[in-house]
């Protein structure tokens, strides 16, 4: 084992940010890109025309809705550690590139929008994180609008999930009055003043809460609430410790306003600190430690057309273990095929750059001629085989297709690419030369669209079809030839041409399944993990 390489590990802080839909999500990375210095000027997704977009929304259709639809990453350097940040979509019709996209994290940053607290998508994914024990820190956020008392969001947080949370520092008034945070661990009030359109770090000036200026600001009654909350929670806060924080038991709790800039500076100081360095995955043969020599990753993500002009594909990869070099050869262990990895990047959103190396937690981003797959391990070394990453059962359905024939050719190429980003899935019925488009959540046919029509110039037109759910069947081949089917049944096709029965209700699923005792109905594809 090298220094080189245990040295190059505890640099590394790899985590998502997860929320519900307007907490302040996007907005939140843009800060951290600014502060950590990767960007000059933020920009926000709520921001004018005239005004910046977010770098971290690549993606023509997140500019003109104000959503993040797909996962990005970004890489930036902060107080020599370097920070691979996964930007995911917080509606939840995109829960399954989230799910995904956790799976390569080591941490998560949770969003809170403070009049709101904690709301249905923050609950989901707070669970995906629980399961796959992953430490959570977590942002109340919009501290600058009337929101609740922030004693309250603690209570909550404690009640709904079960863990202790830490407050690290404190709000210094709210709404309109609130004028920064006062950080628990050094015992100084920081004061920030706004900047325009909060592109620029807020300046800030350090005192303590016997400054008349804290009064002056946030007014008498203000800070004496403000002192008998910190005597509160000093007296019945939770304690702190690395291992309760790495094991879940505790979060610690960051208050701020991301529009402003108030607070993200003391957050990302305290996150570099505490979040772990990756550690160890877990393999079908056992653990596997991130400073074994052998180069290991796992394909998370593949997304196509960040660059109109190539027409590219571009599979995201997280290091597991070893030092990954330019032009190294590596087994796809699903195919067993033998790829060199030659044109490797470095991931800044839509921008790229070409990189030499990388180590454990990094995302880079590789070429992706049909060589790669979500879910698939590659290595330098002997087999080596990661937990599966997680899919949904659709529960939307519907039949696509173009007025124009001589589109037909493009259409499919559009939705091949599509289908192996994991964006939707398509399915074949035998009845029709239309294909079925199947997916989580109505806004993920939304995308569809809108993505064959600029990235393919394919007019196409969707017919919503009456199924809620989808089984994929196995068994004896003489009973998938001939199910007994229902009226609201039908059996189609994946791209794999695995046999799948679509059903229009739950009560057509259970007499299905009693009709047919001898097929096995999944939710998911066979050796998929479901996330149900």
């Amino acid at each position: 084992m090298s220094s080189e390489l245990v040295d190059q590990i505890r640099r590394r802080r790899t985590f998502a940010i997860i929320s519900h839909p307007d907490a302040g999500k996007t907005t939140l990375t843009e800060k951290l890109l600014l502060y950590g210095g990767a960007l000059r000027l933020a920009g926000s997704v709520t921001a004018r025309r005239n005004q910046r977009r977010a770098t971290s929304d690549w993606m023509e259709l997140e500019q003109q809705r104000g959503i993040s639809v797909t996962s990005t990453v970004l890489q930036f350097e902060f107080e020599d550690h370097t920070i691979n940040l996964l930007d995911t979509p917080g509606h939840e019709d995109f829960s399954e590139d989230t799910y995904r996209t956790l799976t390569a994290a080591d941490s998560a940053v949770m969003l809170i929008d403070s009049a709101k607290g904690i709301e249905p998508q923050t609950r989901k994914l707070f669970e995906v994180c629980r399961i796959r024990r992953i430490p959570i820190f977590t942002f109340i956020n919009k501290m600058d609008r009337p929101g609740r008392p922030a004693l309250d969001l603690i209570d909550e947080l404690e009640g709904e999930f079960g863990i202790a949370p830490y407050p690290i520092n404190w709000p210094i008034g709210s709404g309109m009055s609130f004028a920064g945070v006062y950080d628990r661990l050094t015992r100084e009030a920081h004061l920030y003043q706004r900047t325009d359109h909060g592109a620029y770090r807020a300046p800030v000036e350090l005192t303590n809460l016997n400054d008349s200026r804290v009064e002056s600001i946030i007014g008498a009654r203000e800070l004496a609430a403000l002192r008998d909350d910190l005597e509160l929670i000093e007296g019945a806060g939770a304690e702190f410790t690395e291992e309760r924080f790495r094991t879940g038991a505790i979060s610690p709790v960051f208050f701020g306003s991301a529009v402003n800039n108030f607070g993200v500076d003391i957050f990302l100081k305290r996150f570099v600190e505490y979040a772990p360095a990756p550690g160890v995955k877990n393999t079908e043969s056992g653990p596997l430690s991130p400073e074994n020599e052998t180069f290991t990753g796992f394909v998370f993500k593949i997304q196509a057309n960040m660059d109109k002009q190539h027409r590219d594909r571009v599979a995201f990869l997280r290091v597991c273990s070893g030092r990954f070099e330019k032009d190294m050869m590596v087994t796809n262990v699903r195919s067993g095929r033998q790829v060199r990895l030659s044109r490797p990047h470095k991931m800044f959103a839509q921008e790229r750059e070409t990189v030499d190396e990388a180590y454990p937690g990094d995302i880079i981003g590789l070429m992706n001629p049909g060589v790669f797959a979500i879910g698939d391990t590659v290595t330098s070394g002997q087999k080596v085989q990661f937990d599966p990453i997680p899919h949904f059962s659709p529960e939307r359905f519907a039949s696509i297709r173009t007025p124009s024939p001589a589109k037909r050719k493009s259409l499919h190429k559009g939705l091949d690419q599509l289908r192996e980003e994991g964006a939707i899935q398509v399915m074949w019925s035998p009845n029709s030369t239309d294909p079925i488009l199947a997916a989580v959540g109505q806004l993920q046919f939304d995308v569809v669209k809108f993505r064959l029509e600029s990235e393919y110039s394919v007019e196409v037109l969707l017919s919503p079809l009456p199924y809620v759910a989808a089984r994929w069947l196995s068994g004896p081949q003489s009973e998938l030839d001939s199910p007994v089917l229902y009226s609201g049944t039908q059996v189609v096709k994946d791209s794999d041409g695995l046999p799948v029965m679509l059903f229009q209700s739950e009560w057509h699923i259970n007499a299905a399944q009693e009709k047919n005792p001898k097929l096995t109905f999944s939710p998911v594809a066979r050796g998929e993990a479901v996330m149900v």
